[in-house]
């Protein structure tokens, strides 16, 4: 039996969740919350607050509170986001080997005073969302995704996906490419799912876009900035968009009113081709029957186990996620190399399926174990390459180093699932940790010398977490009891448990 691809989608007035499974096994998992607003992929009319040529950056009022940030790259050089093709004129595109050498990057020489000003209005996309202090990224350079093709607004281009690389393939879609032209101001990219799809379903694609490509500027025209001129889908119609397969069995959706609107959705994007769509009415919540809940639960842990009994630990930093691999309980049957061998093989392939699921963005390091034979080492990486293909979102494998560490990078746009549904711990300020009950009476005891130094009073009172209490008045009674003796007074050690782990309240009386 082959791979059985199922796409489900649970509704509630807090939150959208989509599960996207291969064979009943979590592959993709997206969540969004009502109370969020969709701006990856939106187009805001937007006015210029400020330009800072120190950072080669303007400030744009888009009307979200935070003031989006447009770099210089980002007004000047098209980036086509939305899928990595090969467009007109560039390296590796037809004719473009005739060149002796590439023309300079055109960033290079500009100015972001001299391509933008204060109060100019502008209109921008949201590249990424706004991120800690930062706010969302912003490009001029406009896309509009379809299914199987992307619309450059304002780059008269025409590319296609480089993960299309069939040459025989890749000459037939440039031949339908040249046909679907509808303006000399915008640019088409077919897109990865466009492989193998007839000039009928790309030409459909390209009119649903130039619709909403009109609508847009219509909008935009009659618009006072700052306002939003185009609203990128919800989750469930995005996740159609971008993730539907004709290899997809069944998508399931437990909304009603979200069942009849996703059906007109389908009908409007893919007219004429038939989709299996279910509505789910049990009384038992559709992720919970479908067995999603609880390998949504293991996306916040922190050790996955690997089949093998080998293991892999992910742990989020400030500035990139550290992943280390180990073999655990897994001794393998032969030698120590072919365990780490097998091991490795098996980490690079749930690497790769956890970044999808919890949706890591920026730089990522894997500790791989230890491989001395080269041969080994190349093919991990073979492995690794593989595996990431799969992800929509762009990856790049920077390094592989000879004790077994690799770099890579990879496309951030939205927050990850964890940062999503987690705060940082109110208890220790997102540590990870607190101080330990010995270092806590230790404080205490210094506390209270010094309250008792400058006090006439013969009675104090420490008020401290119950197993900080618990140490006081058990290894540290004798230390208790030598400052007591030399102060003449009485400390009294009272246990409260609503105090902190590592507050210390101390009472000086009579």
């Amino acid at each position: 039996m082959g791979v059985v691809r199922e796409i489900f989608i649970s509704m509630d007035a807090q939150e959208t969740r989509v599960a996207i499974t291969e064979n009943k096994r979590l592959e993709e998992f997206y969540v969004e919350r009502a109370s969020d607003t969709r701006m990856v992929g939106s187009i805001y009319k937007g006015r210029v607050t400020s330009v800072v040529p120190g950072i080669g950056a303007a400030f744009v009022d888009t009307g979200l509170g935070k003031n989006g940030f447009l770099y210089v790259a980002d007004i000047v050089e098209s980036k086509a986001d939305e899928e990595d093709a090969i467009l007109e004129g560039e390296p590796g595109s037809p004719g473009s080997e005739e060149r002796s050498r590439p023309a300079p990057s055109p960033h290079r020489r500009s100015r972001i005073e001299e391509l933008v000003k204060n109060g100019q209005e502008i209109l921008v996309q949201v590249v990424k969302e706004p991120f800690g202090s930062k706010g969302a990224r912003l490009t001029t350079h406009l896309s509009l995704p379809g299914r199987y093709m992307v619309l450059m607004c304002n780059d008269s281009r025409m590319g296609i996906s480089k993960r299309i690389e069939d040459p025989q393939e890749r000459a037939r879609l440039r031949a339908i490419l040249g046909k679907l032209r509808f303006s000399q101001e915008a640019g088409l990219i077919i897109r990865t799912a466009g492989a193998g799809k007839e000039e009928k379903d790309l030409l459909r694609d390209v009119r649903f876009l130039s619709k909403i490509h009109q609508n847009t500027k219509r909008l935009s025209a009659r618009s006072k900035a700052p306002a939003c001129v185009y609203q990128e889908y919800r989750l469930a119609q995005r996740v159609i968009r971008d993730s539907y397969t004709e290899d997809t069995h069944r998508i399931v959706i437990d909304s009603k009113s979200e069942f009849h609107e996703l059906r007109r959705f389908l009908q409007s994007l893919i007219p004429g081709v038939k989709v299996r769509l279910d509505l789910y009415q049990g009384e038992e919540p559709l992720f919970e029957k479908e067995g999603l809940d609880e390998q949504i639960a293991s996306l916040f842990d922190k050790r996955i186990q690997l089949a093998s009994g080998g293991s892999i630990v992910i742990e989020p930093t400030e500035s990139l996620v550290a992943i280390d691999v180990n073999t655990a309980k897994f001794t393998g049957r032969r030698n120590l190399e072919e365990t780490a061998f097998q091991v490795d093989k098996e980490a690079a392939v749930e690497v790769a399926r956890q970044l999808r699921l919890r949706d890591i963005g920026g730089i990522v390091v894997i500790d791989f174990i230890d491989l001395d034979i080269p041969g080994h080492r190349r093919e991990l990486v073979k492995v690794l390459e593989d595996a990431l293909t799969r992800d929509r979102a762009k990856t790049n494998l920077i390094s592989f180093s000879e004790i077994c560490v690799a770099e890579l990078t990879r496309q951030r746009m939205r927050r990850s699932v964890e940062t999503v549904s987690y705060q940082s711990c109110p208890y220790c300020a997102g540590r990870g940790s607190v101080k330990s009950a010995v270092t806590m009476a230790i404080e205490a005891i210094r506390q209270a010398k010094r309250a008792l130094k400058h006090s006439q009073h013969k009675t104090l009172e420490l008020l401290v977490h119950p197993q900080v209490a618990v140490r006081l008045l058990q290894e540290d009674r004798p230390a208790l009891s030598a400052i007591e003796s030399q102060t003449r007074s009485k400390i009294l050690v009272l246990s409260d448990p609503s105090l902190h782990f590592e507050q210390i309240k101390v009472n000086v009386g009579g």
